[in-house]
């Protein structure tokens, strides 16, 4: 397959319903170990890219050789915003809405799901992500118009989505569970065990939970930080969140 042909397999893959793009070698790794359905992959380096893999991924070398063809760099900055600096980049298909809501309203969980309300930032969505998959969190949920998929979201999760079930449901498609809502004015948190089945929700730094769904919050809970702090990351809240929840099932 010539370039011609190349960039324009590229494009047709980037116009299929549900398609991704994968920023560089970390993202295409987890995607490639945790089962996503990955079409084409592109490197301005493919014996780098595989001696790569061999150092840190040997698990997905045998998957990489079948897939990833090599094009000359100038090639493959065109057809991404911005070249990841391992060289790579690939497509993948998200998985359907409609598996990602069977995982994360099966009952009963074994960990919880991650709620974000209207989340803002999309560096921070990814580092939740990131660290939902590291506690093997059920999933995390957003709400609001940002899309959890989007590229530079998949970046900061370092491709993780694929171990978890990401999904943008509004308020009302809540999966069932007991609600947490982690807000300054709640009980503290190292006085609250958080269940397998919670539903642990985080507002955004500036405006926190809204009042709506703090209203139908079950527990009011609270992380405790020094006078004249604000607020924490949006993300440091959830490890904090996630570890709480890990630590108490020892």
């Amino acid at each position: 397959m010539d370039e011609d042909e190349l960039v324009r397999a590229w494009r047709a893959v980037e116009r299929e319903p549900g398609a991704v793009l994968l920023d560089g070698f970390h993202a295409l790794k987890h995607a490639l170990r945790f089962g996503g359905e990955v079409r084409r992959v592109l490197t301005a380096d493919r014996a780098a890219l595989l001696a790569l893999a061999g150092e840190l991924a040997p698990d997905v070398v045998p998957a990489l050789e079948g897939l990833a063809v090599e094009v000359p760099e100038a090639v493959l900055r065109g057809l991404v915003p911005r070249l990841h600096p391992t060289g790579v980049a690939a497509s993948a298909v998200r998985p359907g809405a409609r598996a990602n809501r069977a995982v994360l309203a099966r009952r009963p969980r074994t960990a919880p799901v991650v709620v974000l309300e209207n989340p803002r930032n999309l560096g921070n969505v990814g580092a939740v992500i990131r660290l939902a998959a590291g506690f093997g969190a059920t999933g995390v949920v957003t709400t609001g118009d940002l899309d959890p998929w989007h590229p530079n979201v998949l970046r900061g999760s370092a491709g993780l989505h694929f171990a978890t079930a990401v999904e943008r449901l509004e308020p009302e498609q809540l999966p069932d569970g007991p609600l947490y809502v982690l807000d300054p004015e709640g009980a503290d948190i190292r006085d609250v065990p958080f269940p397998d089945e919670a539903l642990l929700v985080f507002g955004t730094e500036r405006h926190g939970v809204s009042e709506e769904l703090k209203a139908r919050a079950d527990h009011l809970v609270a992380v405790p930080m020094q006078p004249g702090v604000s607020s924490f990351n949006l993300a440091t809240s959830v490890g904090m969140g996630l570890f709480h929840w890990m630590s108490g099932r020892r």
